[in-house]
C-alpha cells in the first residue's frame, strides 16, 4: 500500500514564521507532529511518503504514486486544505482527512471520502483494515478519549529535520480551564492525559540520536494541566536526561498563568531548559476575563505574574484577544498599555473568534449572533479583519481600534521598547553558551543589516544594542536576536493598512 501523507500550506498568521525563518535558513517553523504521529501508526510494511507543503512542492509524481492520500490539517491550513482536495478528486484519488479543521467543522467539507473526527490511537487500527478491504467509510469516531499512552514515537525519519526551526514533543493532552472561547475541552477533555515518562524519555532519545540540537516544543495545551505529577515525575526525569546529554535541547511550551504561583515548579522548568512559554493573558480587563471563563487570570496582578516568570528566566509569549462583549472603546489603549509594560516581545492579538465546538458558539448560536462565513480561516490571520458574530461594540470601532493595536505595537518605536522592557526583567538560567551555529551567523547580520541599516526606526534599534552594551551586556545577544520577530509581526500589522475601516452593508 502506498501512502502519500500532506501537510497543507499555512496561512499568513502569527504562528506562521515563513518570513523571519528564510532569513536563518529554515522553512517553516514546526513539523507536522499529528501527521508524522498517523504516519507511524500505520502499517511498517506500507510504503510511506510526507510532504509536508509549507517545506516541500507537491509534485504530480506524488500524487500518481499513492493508493490514498492521507490530511491533516488545523484551521489555519483550510483554504490550502480546500484547493488540495479539489486537485486529488480531480486525480481520481481517496482522500482521507483528519486534525482539528475537521473535527470542529467537518460538515464543510462533505466531498472528502472519509474523514476521521477526534483522536486516531482507536480509529487508525480499524481504518487501516476497510483500507485494505476497500470499505472505507464516511466518517470515523472516536466513543472516548483513548490513553495516550497508545501514541508511537512519530516517525521522523520520513521527514527532514534540517527544515525546522524546531521540534516537538506531546507530553499530555486536554486542559483543567474551561475558557469560553476555547475549544481544547471538547476537542481533548478537561482531565489532562499523560503519556509515561519512558514514552517522553524515548522520544527525547529518538530525536536526539537523529542528531537535532536546539529548540524543542512541548505542543501540550497546557504543560502544567496535572501539576504534582508534573513537578514530582517528569520534570526531574527531563532534568536528569537533559544534564546527562549535556543539555542538547532549548525547551518551550504552552501553558497557564497560575505557573507564577509556583516557585518550586518554575525553578524546576528552568533547570529542566524550558527558556520561552506561550500563556493566554487575553484581555487585562476584569470583565473580559469574567466573560470568557477565564478565572485563572482573575483575582491577580497579571503584569507581577508576568514578572515573575520572566526573573526565573522565561521568555514570556502571549495572546490577546479583542472583540469581548464586555470591551469598552478603551480597551483598545488598555491592551497596548499593557503590553508596552509587561515586556511582551510577542504579542498575539486576534479577534474573537467563534469554534464551532465552543461554549462561545453555543451562546452566541442562542441569542442569533452568529455570521455564516465560509471565508474565515481562524483567529489570528492577517486576513482575519472579517467577523463570525455580531459583536457588541460598534463593528466598525472594533475593526479599526485592532488595526491601530496591531500597528501601534509592531512599530519599531513599540517593539524595540518592549525588548528593553523586558531585557530589564530577564534573568536566564547560567548555562555553556550554545555551540555557535550557521543560522547564528545569518540572524546577527540580518538582524544589522535590517534594522541597523535598511529598515526605518534605526535609532530605536542601536538605542536597544548601545543600552545593553552599557546596561546588560550579557544579554546582547538577545538584544541582537529578538528584533528578527518584527520581520514577521509588522507584514501581519501592515498588510492590513487596507482594512482599518469598516464599511457598513
Amino acid at each position: 500500500m502506498k501512502i502519500l501523507l500532506i501537510s497543507p500550506e499555512c496561512e499568513n498568521t502569527f504562528w506562521n514564521l515563513s518570513k523571519l525563518l528564510r532569513v536563518l535558513g529554515k522553512r517553516s517553523a514546526y513539523p507536522p507532529l499529528g501527521l508524522l504521529t498517523v504516519a507511524a501508526m500505520l502499517p511498517a510494511e506500507w510504503d510511506k511518503k510526507v510532504i509536508d507543503m509549507n517545506c516541500q512542492a507537491l509534485k504530480d509524481e506524488h500524487i500518481k504514486w499513492a493508493d490514498y492520500i492521507l490530511m491533516s490539517s488545523i484551521i489555519g491550513q483550510k483554504q490550502s486544505t480546500i484547493k488540495l482536495v479539489n486537485m486529488f478528486h480531480k486525480a481520481g484519488k481517496t482522500v482521507i482527512a483528519g486534525g482539528s479543521l475537521f473535527t470542529t467543522g467537518w460538515e464543510e467539507f462533505s466531498n472528502i471520502d472519509t474523514i476521521v473526527l477526534g483522536e486516531s490511537e482507536d480509529i487508525i487500527p480499524v481504518l487501516v483494515k476497510d483500507m485494505e478491504n476497500k470499505t472505507l467509510k464516511k466518517l470515523y469516531t472516536m466513543e472516548e478519549f483513548p490513553s495516550i499512552s497508545k501514541a508511537p514515537i512519530p516517525a521522523w525519519n520520513l521527514t527532514n529535520l534540517s527544515y525546522y526551526n524546531s521540534m516537538c514533543v506531546q507530553l499530555s493532552r486536554g486542559c483543567p480551564f474551561n475558557c469560553e472561547f476555547c475549544d481544547v475541552v471538547q476537542l481533548n477533555g478537561r482531565t489532562p492525559r499523560l503519556k509515561s515518562i519512558g514514552q517522553i524519555i524515548a522520544e527525547l532519545d529518538y530525536i536526539y540520536t537523529l542528531g537535532w540540537r536546539g529548540g524543542l516544543f512541548f505542543v501540550d495545551d497546557n504543560f502544567i494541566g496535572n501539576k504534582s505529577v508534573i513537578k514530582k515525575e517528569f520534570l526531574p526525569a527531563i532534568i536528569k536526561w537533559q544534564k546527562d546529554k549535556k543539555y542538547p535541547f532549548i525547551l518551550s511550551t504552552q501553558l497557564s498563568i497560575n505557573l507564577s504561583d509556583d516557585l518550586e515548579l518554575m525553578e524546576l522548568m528552568s533547570e529542566a531548559g524550558f527558556s520561552t512559554v506561550f500563556i493566554g493573558i487575553e484581555t487585562p480587563d476584569p470583565d473580559g476575563l469574567e466573560e470568557c471563563g477565564k478565572l485563572q487570570n482573575k483575582n491577580r496582578n497579571m503584569l507581577e505574574s508576568v514578572k515573575k516568570m520572566q526573573n526565573m528566566g522565561f521568555e514570556v509569549n502571549a495572546g490577546f484577544i479583542l472583540g469581548f462583549d464586555s470591551d469598552k472603546d478603551t480597551v483598545f489603549q488598555d491592551q497596548i498599555d499593557f503590553i508596552q509594560k509587561s515586556g511582551i516581545i510577542a504579542a498575539m492579538v486576534g479577534l474573537l473568534n467563534v469554534s464551532p465546538k465552543s461554549r462561545l458558539h453555543d451562546r452566541l448560536k442562542k441569542t442569533g449572533r452568529l455570521i455564516d462565513n465560509n471565508n474565515i480561516t481562524g483567529k489570528n490571520t492577517s486576513e482575519l479583519f472579517e467577523l463570525n458574530f455580531i459583536p457588541k461594540m460598534n463593528p466598525g470601532t472594533l475593526i479599526n481600534g485592532y488595526g491601530n493595536v496591531l500597528k501601534t505595537i509592531y512599530s519599531p518605536k513599540f517593539y524595540f521598547a518592549r525588548i528593553k522592557t523586558f531585557l530589564r526583567e530577564y534573568k536566564p538560567r547560567k548555562v555553556a553558551p550554545p555551540k555557535i551555529r550557521f543560522y547564528h551567523f545569518r540572524g546577527l547580520f540580518s538582524s544589522l543589516w535590517f534594522f541597523g541599516i535598511k529598515e526605518k526606526g534605526r535609532h530605536y534599534y542601536w538605542s536597544l544594542i548601545f543600552w545593553s552594551i552599557f546596561k546588560r551586556p550579557g544579554l546582547l545577544p538577545y538584544a541582537i536576536g529578538l528584533p528578527l520577530g518584527l520581520l514577521h509581526f509588522k507584514s501581519l500589522a501592515w498588510a492590513n493598512q487596507y482594512n482599518t475601516y469598516y464599511r457598513e452593508s
